[in-house]
């Protein structure tokens, strides 16, 4: 993901909010890229309902961002990924967070189990594949 002009704060790097943008656009294209997120008219839709960062070196303008996604715990309505955010081509991870995503029926907003297909994409991330 392409940094922007317009994330850097007035310190010089890109602020702490932006890396929580980060994290759920990671998430969101890789499901919509395996076939299981439709923004638009999916009748279940993903929540976020927890999220955290911790914060190791600064990413600044013009900076590429690379995300590290894994499922850390696969619930019945709920899945925890952990994240983490690498600078250009650095080895070591600039940030590292979470975000805890719950399943709801679009129309009622009320929760959901995982849909079977998002549960088998979701089970590639997290090593407990069938």
């Amino acid at each position: 993901m392409p940094t922007r002009w317009m994330d850097n704060d007035v310190y010089g790097h890109v602020n702490n909010v932006v890396y929580y943008s980060y994290f759920d656009t990671a998430v969101n294209q890789f499901l919509i890229e395996r076939g299981v997120l439709d923004i638009h008219q999916g009748d279940v839709v993903g929540f976020v309902v927890d999220s955290g960062c911790a914060y190791f070196s600064s990413i600044s303008f013009p900076d590429t961002v690379h995300a590290g996604i894994r499922v850390a715990k696969l619930g019945n309505s709920s899945v925890r990924y952990d994240i983490a955010l690498f600078r250009n081509d650095d080895p070591q991870p600039c940030a590292a967070g979470h975000f805890v995503h719950v399943y709801v029926e679009r129309a009622s907003n009320r929760s959901v189990t995982i849909p079977g297909a998002v549960r088998q994409v979701l089970e590639t991330l997290s090593g407990t594949e069938a």
